[in-house]
């Protein structure tokens, strides 16, 4: 099992909480980043979104790929995983951007490609918003592009929403053939096209056997539309709760989860349902820890954490996206009393 954490680039992942002491700034990140190489974890997983989804648009976040490239230098070993929206970015001036940073890094780089579904962030932010199955139709040429310009030069194509003529990206990325690509998404185009040009399929939280099914699923999906590729990776987020005792985890629990409907990070709850297709609805509990991280259940002593961290890796996760607030001290107290037990 690999360890991965999500950079809090909004200041937290509670929505009802306003001051998670974790501040969305670069002294903090950058202390964090490194910090987390000494405590055994492996990758970070840097969002993107212009606006704060989590304490509400009017507070601050931070820009992905700026922070991407300032970590890839001042860290040696842990994987940047850069969420990255094709509605926002054109494939050939990204594919340049992201080869630059891999060679900053080190061929450390890669991609989390994300539909939109913030219809408000993109209007406010002057990017055409599309429908899901629109969204997923340029994804899947966004990607052709990207993947192309990094393996040949003179490359040209031409598509519904994008075209590149005899274009040259050099130096092309370090990471050979290219930088890992991962994607997320639960309906049935999403997966397929996950299964079609992605290395690895980022999930929300979830149980071990809900989780087992997804990656089943996939799977066949890729044995079936891309038989040529190497197997998938896959990955998980989770919301970690360690403590020594089962009242101290409750007590935790109860504190994050207590529901203040008029917090801001509330206001985009419908928007985030009507972008998305879901398989399981999300309540407003849910909804108060950011990407279902609780539903994985990683909460409990270090024995009851260690042993639902063996069931996912025993249905086929390679990797988990941790979670906790406030972060630094969340990720030290998993590292001592997970990380360091079972590798």
């Amino acid at each position: 099992m690999k360890y991965g954490y999500w950079l809090p680039v909004f200041g937290g992942w509670l929505r009802n909480v306003e001051d998670e002491n974790m501040r969305p700034d670069w002294r903090y990140v950058k202390q964090l980043a490194q910090k987390s190489e000494d405590w055994g974890y492996d990758l970070t997983l840097i969002a993107e979104l212009n606006l704060n989804d989590i304490k509400g648009e009017a507070a601050p976040s931070l820009d992905a790929w700026s922070t991407a490239a300032a970590l890839a230098a001042v860290t040696s070993r842990i994987e940047l995983m850069v969420a990255v929206r094709p509605t926002f970015h054109s494939p050939a001036l990204l594919a340049k951007q992201a080869a630059n940073i891999d060679h900053i890094s080190g061929g450390r780089l890669s991609l989390n490609v994300v539909s939109s579904w913030w219809q408000d962030e993109a209007r406010k932010y002057g990017v055409h918003f599309e429908q899901h199955d629109d969204r997923y139709a340029r994804t899947a040429e966004w990607l052709h592009v990207v993947d192309n310009l990094w393996k040949q030069d003179h490359f040209s194509f031409k598509g519904n929403y994008y075209q590149v003529e005899d274009s040259i990206l050099q130096p092309k990325p370090v990471s050979l053939p290219r930088p890992f690509i991962y994607a997320g998404g639960e309906s049935e185009t999403a997966k397929n096209l996950i299964a079609a040009q992605c290395d690895g399929y980022v999930m929300h939280g979830d149980d071990p056997e809900s989780i087992g099914r997804r990656i089943r699923d996939l799977q066949e999906r890729r044995a079936r539309l891309r038989p040529d590729l190497p197997p998938m990776t896959f990955g998980l987020a989770a919301y970690s709760i360690v403590r020594e005792t089962e009242a101290a985890v409750k007590k935790e629990l109860a504190r994050i989860t207590n529901v203040n409907g008029s917090a801001a990070g509330y206001k985009n709850y419908q928007q985030w349902l009507a972008g998305t297709q879901l398989e399981k609805r999300v309540s407003l509990e849910d909804y108060s820890v950011s990407n279902r991280g609780l539903r994985s259940g990683l909460f409990g002593t270090p024995d009851q954490v260690a042993e639902q961290v063996a069931r996912f890796e025993a249905a086929g996760v390679g990797f988990l996206l941790l979670q906790s607030s406030p972060q630094l001290e969340e990720m030290e107290r998993f590292s001592e009393a997970v990380i360091r037990v079972l590798t």
